[in-house]
């Protein structure tokens, strides 16, 4: 799944400002999640993991300078066996997000954490991909997915979607002075429409219902014995 044009997109001021701001979210995020093994997948020019305080953390991706090399639709690892998965613009920008999403499923122990981020097609961001003149190459040719959609994935695999960021609402300009000087609607998206951020990141953990053990009732009581009673004449008579 390695996406042509990410390499170039990074260096450009769009892609410094996206991951500055992904940077610096995920880190909080990370950083109170406990375990013993962290895998980040994909974007392997990032380290997403650099706060977390787990002791051993991975880096997986179909090529590259990586710690694991794989098909992430087929992670080489042991079922319940992970704490937590990272992984940023991954499921849009490849051609089966639901085999992945049902890898990182289980791959997670119960209660392990997923962090997930993407673009926003609610946003200007999105909206920039409709207009006539949009470009084909990386980030606008990627099928975005709305939080509400990577939600009802989620919970379809038994996951409890926990707290979301939205950031970056500035327009997708090419030019670095330009995305400075609409800086200041980052406040004020954050406050009357944070849902139009042009990325966001949501946290997920999995859930696993325990199996409850219905027991037999070995105290039932003992039937009652019929108490005697004494027999007048007349019901002996009848008797005879």
């Amino acid at each position: 799944m390695s996406i042509a044009g990410l390499d170039a997109w990074l260096q450009t001021p769009q892609g410094k400002y996206v991951m500055a701001w992904e940077q610096a979210t995920l880190d909080k995020m990370v950083a109170d999640v406990f375990g013993y093994h962290a895998l980040q997948l994909g974007l392997p020019q990032f380290d997403l993991l650099a706060q977390n305080r787990i002791p051993l953390r991975q880096l997986a991706h179909d090529t590259g300078k990586v710690d694991v090399v794989c098909d992430l639709r087929q992670l080489p690892f042991a079922a319940h066996s992970i704490d937590l998965v990272v992984m940023t613009h991954v499921l849009e920008f490849h051609d089966d997000p639901h085999g992945i999403l049902r890898e990182v499923e289980r791959v997670l122990i119960p209660e392990g954490e997923v962090i997930i981020a993407g673009f926003n097609p609610i946003s200007i961001w999105g909206l920039r991909r409709r207009l006539p003149n949009c470009p084909q190459h990386f980030p606008w040719n990627g099928r975005y997915l709305s939080l509400a959609r990577l939600k009802d994935w989620l919970q379809l695999l038994g996951f409890e979607a926990g707290s979301s960021h939205f950031g970056c609402y500035a327009p997708p300009f090419r030019n670095e002075r330009w995305l400075k000087r609409w800086h200041f609607l980052e406040a004020s998206g954050q406050r009357w429409w944070s849902f139009a951020g042009g990325v966001y990141v949501l946290r997920a953990v999995k859930r696993v219902h325990s199996m409850r053990l219905i027991m037999p009732n070995w105290k039932q009581q003992a039937t009652p014995r019929k108490a005697l009673s004494a027999v007048t004449k007349k019901e002996a008579a009848r008797h005879d």
